[in-house]
């Protein structure tokens, strides 16, 4: 590891954070959300907690305030900061008495002070929606819940789908249902016999649209339910302008993550559509057939991107190679990149796929900090760079 990162959290358990979409720091970045948990070995039992709470990055402590029962090792219980409650966040859980997750509210000063009636997936920029979905569909368990049940019935085309939820007042609706979904699918022919299920629901940057990926395979209760097929849909938040983007075809096991990029319609794509490596790619989610342009070359690996708040730079990341993960700073303009890190990655290769430990870099919301969940040291911990 690069001697500049500093490890945010302490060396008495397992520590991390999730997924590179989002922002981990208060307003402050001096309060880091975090997961404490007790193995990496394996995915998450029924009933298995991790505690919630803060890493304070000034003396390097966790502060608990909470457990919950959903969470996993890719993407922790999607912890995110509530932008109109400072001092708040908010943490999917498992309710034990209603047998369903919802989403607790968690204030620095009181613990759990509320609770929202569908667990969350994202929170849009402004800070006032946030998207929800059915996680008991999900067939990989290092992306969903143990207690939530896999459900893998045929969805309900009107009543399930992905939903919108007004994190002032908690209401919460359909945004788009299975079956507009599937109206509009590029091959609806071929999920005939398959378990479809919803991912990685990410706002854009003016808060006006959500993304997502509809997936889906014919053996769910596989470990790894490879293979699966993905679409990329994209949405209004009035529901307007549905559409597929990024069919399966475009995949096809050459792209590896997506999310939203510098303007309201921008998508940033990991690619290795020439084959020569993965390949840093945007284009316009209006624009079809696609436009794609390539912003920079890869690092040979495919990883996680995201570009920084002002739009300059990016972050990018590598899966293991020969035991190290890399990340590295891409100057936008140029193209060109600068390693940041290279960090030990000694998993053994028993260990379920899934509960595999990603860097998922994440900025700040200044772009003054960057930070990476990791095992460099032998546990999971929160590394930080300034």
């Amino acid at each position: 590891m690069n001697h500049s990162w500093e490890k945010l959290s302490p060396s008495d358990g397992h520590y991390f954070f999730g997924y590179y979409d989002r922002n981990p720091w208060n307003a402050e970045n001096t309060l880091h959300l975090a997961l404490k948990v007790g193995q990496c070995e394996r995915l998450p039992q029924a009933g298995e907690t991790a505690e919630v709470g803060v890493l304070e990055a000034a003396t390097q402590t966790f502060h608990r305030f909470a457990t919950t029962r959903a969470w996993c090792h890719q993407q922790g219980s999607m912890t995110l900061w509530l932008k109109h409650r400072p001092g708040h966040f908010v943490f999917n859980d498992w309710d034990v008495k209603e047998r369903r997750l919802v989403a607790r509210i968690c204030s620095l000063e009181q613990g759990v002070v509320g609770v929202y009636e569908r667990p969350v997936y994202a929170l849009s920029p402004d800070g006032r929606w946030g998207a929800s979905l059915s996680f008991e569909r999900i067939p990989r368990r290092g992306y969903s819940y143990a207690d939530a049940t896999l459900d893998t019935a045929p969805p309900d085309l009107d009543g399930d789908g992905v939903f919108l939820l007004d994190m002032l007042s908690g209401a919460s609706r359909l945004l788009v249902s299975y079956r507009q979904m599937f109206a509009i699918h590029p091959a609806a022919y071929t999920m005939e016999g398959m378990h479809s299920w919803l991912n990685h629901l990410i706002f854009n940057c003016d808060s006006s649209k959500l993304l997502f990926l509809l997936r889906h395979c014919a053996e769910p209760r596989k470990a790894i339910p490879w293979p699966w097929w993905t679409h990329m849909y994209t949405v209004g938040l009035g529901g307007e302008d549905l559409a597929c983007p990024l069919p399966h075809f475009y995949w096809n096991g050459m792209i590896s993550h997506q999310i939203w990029g510098r303007h309201p319609h921008e998508v940033l794509i990991d690619a290795n559509w020439r084959g020569e490596g993965h390949e840093y790619v945007v284009f316009d989610d209006r624009v079809l057939p696609l436009r794609a342009e390539r912003v920079s070359r890869g690092m040979g690996s495919m990883g996680h991107l995201v570009f920084s708040p002002d739009g300059k730079t990016m972050l990018a990341d590598t899966y293991p190679v020969e035991g190290r993960q890399r990340v590295a700073l891409v100057d936008c303009a140029s193209g060109e990149w600068r390693e940041l890190g290279s960090f030990r990655h000694e998993q053994p290769a028993s260990y379920p796929v899934d509960v595999r430990c990603d860097l998922h870099p994440r900025w700040s919301t200044d772009g003054s900090r960057v930070t990476v969940d990791s095992i460099d040291d032998g546990k999971r911990g929160v590394y930080s760079l300034k």
